[in-house]
């Protein structure tokens, strides 16, 4: 691709399920898996998963949490459940708790749909993630790390992204089963 390729926006509508690690995992760096919905056509998007970074070690157990953020509406949802573990003679029991859900105030999605063409990527040359071939696209941040975009090579289709502002330890999400495609609304409905 050449250097001066106009990046691309994002699908319409596209979800995913997720892994979300550390380059490079430290000790205490969790690797945590959930799924992403967004909808740019209604202004809305959703995330389910274990939180993280959170620290089990600090507040005694992990956090799943499942969030509606709806920028239409400029308000985020969040149900959360903690999973705790506790040592029995016959080895590690789970208990959960669910937690009191939130209302705060939200004005964006978490991942802008013109990302790329907002933040002047450059492209950064082909590579293999996920054994696809994929064009990184770059995204510097004054102060901060550089933000790396991994899309299906020649399309828009997100495989991975590393974001974070310590350049020495990054946060990696991968998208292995990226679908670009309609989002019914039922999506978007908390219990």
């Amino acid at each position: 691709m050449p250097p001066h390729a106009t990046p691309p926006l994002l699908p319409m509508q596209w979800s995913s399920a997720y892994i979300s690690y550390w380059s490079p995992m430290r000790e205490d760096d969790q690797v945590t898996s959930g799924y992403c919905w967004f909808d740019y056509a209604r202004n809305i998007c959703r995330i389910d998963g274990l939180f993280n970074p959170w620290s089990e070690k600090e507040t005694g157990h992990r956090l799943w949490m499942s969030e509606i953020g709806d920028a239409r509406r400029g308000q985020s949802r969040k149900q959360k459940v903690a999973y705790a573990r506790e040592a029995e003679p016959a080895g590690v029991k789970l208990y959960e708790r669910a937690l009191a859900d939130e209302l705060t105030p939200f004005h964006d999605l978490f991942l802008p749909q013109a990302i790329l063409i907002d933040g002047e990527a450059r492209h950064d040359g082909r590579h293999t993630v996920l054994g696809q071939a994929a064009d990184a696209w770059v995204v510097e941040r004054p102060g901060k790390a550089a933000s790396v975009f991994y899309l299906q090579a020649g399309g828009n289709h997100l495989l991975r992204m590393v974001t974070g502002n310590d350049p020495q330890h990054q946060s990696v999400r991968d998208f292995p089963n990226f679908l670009a495609g309609d989002i019914a609304a039922s999506v978007f409905v908390s219990e």
